[in-house]
Formats: C-alpha cells, structure tokens, sequence
C-alpha cells in the first residue's frame, strides 16, 4: 500500500478549493470557513476516541473521516500535504 490515495484525495480537496461546486460538501465546508473545519475536525477526533470502544472497523472508519478533515483544513490555509509527509520523514531520521 502506498499513499497514493492520499495524494488523489488532496489533489481533489484543492480543485474544490480553486474550482468550487455547488454540490461538493469539500467545496461547502471550505465556504464555511475555518471555524466550521476546525469544529469538525473536533466533531470527527471525539468520534475517533468513541469508536476505540467498538471495535477495529469503527476505527477505521472515523480514523479516515479525521484524517480527511485534517486534509481539509491543511488545504484551506495552504499547506501542501507533502510538507506534512516529509516532516514525518524528518522525524525518523537518527539524532
């Protein structure tokens, strides 16, 4: 597995930031502003720790529901999501 779905989804998450469509609930979420992501960023984290309760597939599930929010919000203030792969890659680099 690679993260090259990764990629795809930021790339989308940009159009809909440069290209907004009426019916895009990225291109809505954007419009709201960054209080809105923020707060459902919040929304889908507190999911997130709910779901440790229930088991694996919830997990997934809400772990990918916060990490494309994050995604979002990465998006709405510029932020490359490269930049956030390589200080991942930095961070296992020896000291």
């Amino acid at each position: 597995m690679t993260t090259e779905i990764l990629d795809e989804v930021f790339e989308v998450i940009k159009d809909r930031r440069e290209n907004p469509k009426e019916e895009s609930y990225v291109s809505g979420l954007l419009d709201q502003g960054e209080e809105a992501i923020v707060e459902k960023i919040r929304e889908e984290s507190e999911e997130l720790v709910k779901a440790i309760e229930e088991g694996k597939k919830e997990i997934v599930h809400e772990s990918a529901d916060t990490i494309f929010h994050i995604m979002i919000l990465l998006a709405s203030k510029g932020v490359e999501f490269e930049e956030v792969m390589k200080e991942l890659e930095e961070r296992r680099k020896p000291r």
